[in-house]
């Protein structure tokens, strides 16, 4: 999906894709909204498109180590913030526009936009929250050297524009690809999204490499 699409809410669907995509256009021509707000994610606004040309720069360029040895479970996540609430509820809550927790701090009701699909949601079981830079690609990029709480951190993080809500099934296609294999395909989210991957990737010093590199000088070049 290019460029900015028009809002489209959808009612919760199955969270793999089992289905034959004719059946789920028509569920999600069915359950289509048009008066209802679009919601807007708001993870942390990234650094600037020349600030992250400048933070690419300084990047160590190497090949993508080994996932020999990785495991999520080396990156604890969801943890809990504050409260009832892990780190998923509180991007729920943050990303959402409308959101009502209950007393354990699960999201009951609210709308989510993705914004790499330009789909909206209304439960919140259809929503991901998405490590922009992946665990995988991290391990591979320098984490499998790290702490465990300094991994633990890292899938965590409120403070960098590392976490935010998405489409779950375009959060699992994602998997753990880097921008020289996979983005958005909402390109009007392009340039954000490689200024939230540079700025994460410099801060936690992760490599990159050479067509990673080459990828998100590209795409920065238009921004």
């Amino acid at each position: 999906m290019n460029g900015t699409p028009r809002p489209a809410f959808y009612a919760r669907r199955p969270r793999r894709s089992l289905i034959a995509a004719g059946t789920v256009a028509l569920t999600a021509a069915a359950t289509f909204l048009t008066t209802a707000p679009a919601a807007q994610a708001a993870p942390p606004t990234p650094i600037s498109a020349a600030t992250a040309r400048t933070y690419l720069s300084e990047l160590t360029v190497k090949a993508e180590g080994s996932s020999d040895g990785y495991s999520r479970d080396l990156f604890p996540h969801w943890i809990t913030q504050s409260g009832a609430c892990n780190t998923r509820e509180v991007v729920l809550k943050r990303d959402g526009t409308n959101v009502v927790t209950d007393s354990s701090c699960a999201a009951t009701s609210g709308s989510w936009y993705s914004p790499y699909d330009g789909a909206t949601w209304t439960a919140s079981g259809d929503v991901d929250i998405d490590h922009v830079v992946p665990l995988s690609e991290a391990w591979k990029s320098g984490a499998n050297s790290w702490t465990t709480t300094k991994r633990q951190g890292f899938a965590n993080d409120l403070t960098r524009p590392q976490l935010i809500a998405v489409t779950d099934n375009v959060n699992q296609s994602k998997g753990d690809q880097d921008p020289a294999s996979w983005m958005p395909s909402r390109t009007a989210y392009t340039c954000t999204y490689l200024r939230m991957w540079v700025q994460v990737k410099h801060y936690y010093a992760l490599t990159v490499d050479s067509a990673e590199k080459s990828a998100i000088q590209s795409g920065l070049s238009g921004c």
